[in-house]
């Protein structure tokens, strides 16, 4: 519970609910009726230290990056078929429907199947099933290296990362099974 918090705690509760995720259009909420952290979230006050590291760089991952929103959330949601993550797949499915997702290119996507799109989006969905699979290979790395540029796809391969490490903790937490039956409720 937010009042149960000890200091760093509070620090990181706030950075989540009052920073960048919280401005704009909320597709999913934060916390719970109880203030609770929802998702991933809540067990980043674990460890308030890796925790605001892991939002901070979720939230630049989110909104300082050179992917466009469709790109990003199409990487996003690869990572979560991938890896099964019920909770990241249906957070993310909102903010791809208010991005223009249709309901044929999420299910789709949920088959890791890229085809619907097309130009940068299907460059983007392609590099982040090589990078699930373990690797870009050559002619992939020169095609992005070529249409993305260097930056951007260190970005995609470090959101990649960071969607796969949330996947983990969802998964071993508990989280996508039910959010009562996290590690942590804060």
């Amino acid at each position: 519970m937010p009042d149960q918090m000890d200091p760093d705690q509070t620090k990181l509760y706030e950075a989540i609910t009052q920073g960048s995720r919280a401005q704009g259009p909320q597709h999913f909420a934060l916390t719970d009726e109880e203030g609770r952290l929802n998702g991933p979230f809540g067990d980043f006050l674990l460890s308030p230290s890796v925790g605001m590291e892991l939002q901070a760089l979720g939230a630049a991952l989110r909104y300082e990056t050179e992917l466009s929103g469709r790109a990003r959330e199409l990487a996003i949601l690869l990572v979560a078929a991938r890896h099964h993550s019920t909770f990241e797949r249906e957070s993310h499915e909102a903010i791809a429907r208010a991005l223009g997702f249709s309901q044929a290119d999420l299910d789709a996507i949920r088959r890791e199947d890229v085809t619907p799109f097309n130009g940068v989006e299907s460059l983007v969905g392609r590099t982040v099933l090589a990078l699930l699979d373990g690797d870009l290979g050559d002619c992939p790395w020169y095609e992005a290296e070529d249409v993305l540029g260097q930056r951007t796809i260190f970005e995609l391969i470090t959101l990649v990362g960071y969607y796969s490490t949330l996947a983990l903790q969802l998964r071993v937490f508990r989280v996508d099974a039910s959010a009562e039956e996290g590690a942590a409720s804060w």
